[in-house]
């Protein structure tokens, strides 16, 4: 990990904010023509930039959302919620074109299908004066979507002394950009699941996606859902497994995986620990509705 004296800790997680419509307890997917019926019903703010913010925040890092949010009823519907997670939204962006943006996901036992609609644009008014901030030394970005929208974030973050860290986050149209790896370059840490590495790859096998990954960023940590997940860092490749849990929902999964495994990269642990960190918080994210229903009140994970 690089770093600047003049640097802080903070956390600045980059990207959109969605109200999540889950759907659990389905006994199958839905069909033309045909209606079915949840056993369960969550509504909860979502987006893997705030996501990975409310499991940081509540693993001890401070965590700013930086981000657009709409001011229509739906997004306004979500405040009391987003504020109880205790992220720090002092470069929250209100603007009317940014909502609202909704995502229905339908679960159905381990496996989830998703209908999402983007509002706006993703770049934050208070994007500069984010990356700033002193107090700030890493930016993550949720999707790859964001940073194809605002293409010189990395450049701008590396400028300014921070690292930075990317979830591509499944787009079947921008996973195939040719451009991803000229877009993506700077990245310290790489956060992709095992679909994306394959999608950019053009690998099966999950150890010859990580190597060919491992050619453009320092930090590639695969995630493999059930399989647990593998990382390579400094020359080094370890694997770990994932432990037995009650599955609820895996929505948010993997951006509660980025915050385990970043909160401890940004303090300097070991790749072993960083690994360990990141399957323990997206273990417990998955026993819980939506990707912050495992968190509770703020800080009681930390």
């Amino acid at each position: 990990m690089t770093s600047t004296q003049s640097r802080g800790q903070a956390m600045l997680s980059l990207g959109r904010i969605y109200c999540d419509m889950v759907f659990n307890g389905l006994d199958a997917m839905p069909e033309l023509g045909r209606e079915l019926f949840a056993r369960d019903f969550t509504i909860t703010p979502g987006g893997g930039a705030l996501i990975t913010a409310a499991h940081a925040v509540a693993l001890g890092r401070s965590t700013v959302l930086l981000a657009r949010f709409g001011t229509d009823a739906v997004s306004n519907a979500l405040e009391g919620q987003i504020d109880a997670l205790g992220i720090d939204l002092r470069f929250l962006d209100r603007h009317p074109s940014a909502g609202p943006q909704v995502t229905v996901v339908m679960v159905q036992q381990e496996e989830r299908a998703f209908l999402s609609r983007r509002a706006g644009h993703a770049l934050p008014a208070t994007f500069d004066q984010a990356l700033d901030w002193n107090e700030a030394g890493h930016l993550h970005i949720a999707e790859y979507a964001t940073l194809h929208e605002i293409p010189t974030a990395v450049a701008a973050a590396k400028t300014r002394g921070l690292t930075v860290s990317l979830d591509p986050s499944w787009d079947a149209e921008l996973i195939k950009d040719p451009m991803f790896f000229e877009r993506a370059a700077g990245v310290d840490v790489f956060l992709p699941n095992l679909e994306e590495a394959r999608a950019l790859t053009h690998c099966e096998a999950p150890e010859e996606a990580l190597a060919r990954l491992a050619r453009h960023f320092p930090v590639v940590a695969l995630k493999c859902g059930g399989d647990g997940a593998i990382l390579a860092m400094g020359g080094q490749v370890i694997q770990r497994s994932t432990p037995a849990v009650e599955v609820v929902d895996t929505t948010g999964a993997g951006d509660a995986f980025n915050a385990g495994f970043l909160h401890a990269w940004l303090d300097g642990a070991a790749m072993d620990v960083c690994l360990a960190a990141a399957i323990e918080a997206g273990s417990r994210s998955v026993q819980a509705t939506g990707g912050t229903g495992s968190l509770g009140t703020a800080h009681h994970v930390a």
